[in-house]
């Protein structure tokens, strides 16, 4: 299966067994991406998640494994926050954005209405600012910008 260890068995000074579920994750050549899941989660928990993924579908536990090391290294880069830093500073980017672009659309909603040129017609598929669940503007908070 694979040619030596792994990085999980090369870190963890171990043998790499033939049925190794890290192998194919975390292969040789990258050792800081099983380092940084390993100082974020435990190897061993890691394992577990990974053994109650469903075997017969790999490309679940292939996702498990990316969001795992994706969630680690924010969490390293960032130890308070970790990946929801990014999430609330992209959403106070989608925020400005749309507010942007309503104040653009007033614009040329006055232009057209006072006959500078022809009549605009804009068929944009943001026609609304998002609205979260609770039916109030999503304005994410500034502090981890």
């Amino acid at each position: 299966m694979v040619m030596g260890r792994c990085a999980a068995c090369k870190y963890l000074r171990k043998a790499c067994p033939e049925d190794c579920i890290f192998a194919p994750y975390f292969p040789s050549n990258n050792p800081q991406r099983f380092e940084n899941v390993h100082r974020i989660y435990g190897a061993k928990n890691v394992a577990t998640m990974l053994k109650e993924l469903e075997p017969l579908q790999p490309y679940l536990r292939a996702q498990a494994v990316e969001t795992l090391c994706y969630e680690a290294e924010s969490r390293i880069q960032n130890p308070v926050y970790g990946c929801a830093a990014i999430i609330f500073h992209l959403q106070q980017q989608i925020h400005n954005i749309e507010s942007e672009l309503a104040k653009l659309r007033a614009e040329i909603a006055i232009l057209s209405s006072n006959g500078h040129g022809q009549a605009f017609e804009i068929q944009l598929s943001t026609d609304q600012v998002h609205e979260d669940q609770s039916g109030s503007s999503s304005k994410a908070p500034n502090w981890f910008i």
